[in-house]
């Protein structure tokens, strides 16, 4: 029995029933394809059925407004998913009267995919003979192939999709790429896999050479940077406050957030005070301020870890473009400052 065989046989038993598996409405597929990048399924899950139930078509997508989009997608993280989601909802119903693209190369024109996930929506929306490589079918190649070229290197890229292209089955590539991302998903797992159980215990090349736990082999990391935000909570006597949106490329951008100051280190209440906030703020009559946090809250996304600390600025009022603190929860922030809002309580 050949390799997509075995592994589609063992799908047939094994898959887990979700709902982007009950269609091959090619809008539901990408909408989950762009939710399950760097997200599992567990997680994923209950956004799909959000984003499904509030927008049941990409016309309801294209014609919602990003903040509405950033809001659903509140906790999911790689905001940027959201934003190119929106971008290619309206480019399909304002460039292409709302006709989905319906192969490989015309997929690859959507903002915000890329290879594996026009390679998917083509394979189980249209069955085209299109191989995904993901994490999930890096790791099961390379164990099972016992390759241990950096998966992450150009070569590494090259390579895995040269030899998915080879092994996916022509006559089902929708059933077998779904396969092979499942397998790696609940069987052939990062850690401890339970190889007694794999249908492929006798020929796997990891197995075989006890590599299982060394395979598939990463290049490091970028360098992680560290960064010290201080955010400014301003309480009015209107219990109002300020909310601004990010509008810098990077990290949480159209995201709201309290003001924020970067500082070159975290700072105590006396070198808060010798930053002189005020400057930035010379219209606002400040009263008192506190730190809320004495230890640095650190949040730590891929590429940085941000030591943030929160101080509570009392002032006696604040400029028009301030909002009223109960509508705070209104507006799409990153889950730093959401979690905040809701611990702090106002």
């Amino acid at each position: 029995m050949d390799f997509s065989t075995k592994l589609i046989n063992w799908y047939s038993v094994n898959k887990r029933e979700l709902p982007w598996r009950e269609t091959r409405n090619p809008y539901y597929i990408w909408l989950s394809e762009i939710i399950l990048q760097q997200t599992q399924v567990k997680q994923g899950l209950p956004y799909y059925n959000a984003f499904v139930s509030k927008f049941p078509t990409v016309f309801d997508l294209a014609k919602a407004s990003e903040t509405s989009i950033l809001k659903l997608w509140q906790g999911l993280g790689y905001y940027s998913r959201a934003r190119n989601l929106h971008h290619s909802a309206k480019y399909i119903v304002d460039t292409l009267d709302g006709k989905f693209p319906d192969n490989y190369k015309d997929l690859l024109k959507l903002k915000g995919v890329g290879d594996y996930t026009a390679s998917a929506i083509a394979s189980i929306a249209y069955n085209e003979v299109a191989a995904v490589v993901d994490g999930n079918v890096y790791r099961v190649l390379s164990r099972y192939f016992g390759i241990d070229t950096p998966i992450n290197s150009s070569t590494g890229i090259k390579d895995f999709k040269t030899l998915a292209s080879t092994l996916i089955n022509t006559n089902q590539p929708a059933t077998y790429n779904q396969a092979i991302m499942e397998f790696g998903a609940i069987q052939c797992k990062p850690k401890n896999p339970d190889c007694t159980v794999c249908p492929f215990q006798d020929s796997c090349m990891a197995r075989k050479n006890q590599m299982v736990d060394v395979l598939p082999v990463k290049l490091k990391k970028t360098k992680v940077t560290v960064k010290y935000f201080n955010f400014l909570v301003f309480i009015d006597h209107h219990k109002k406050t300020l909310f601004e949106k990010r509008t810098t490329k990077g990290i949480w951008q159209h995201l709201y957030q309290f003001p924020l100051i970067e500082s070159k280190k975290s700072l105590t209440a006396e070198e808060f005070q010798l930053l002189n906030f005020k400057e930035h703020y010379l219209e606002i009559e400040v009263l008192d301020y506190s730190l809320y946090n004495e230890v640095d809250i650190v949040h730590k996304l891929s590429h940085q870890h941000l030591h943030t600390k929160f101080w509570i600025i009392d002032v006696k009022s604040l400029p028009k473009d301030a909002i009223l603190i109960k509508s705070l929860t209104k507006y799409p922030s990153p889950v730093l400052i959401s979690d905040f809002i809701e611990q702090f309580g106002f």
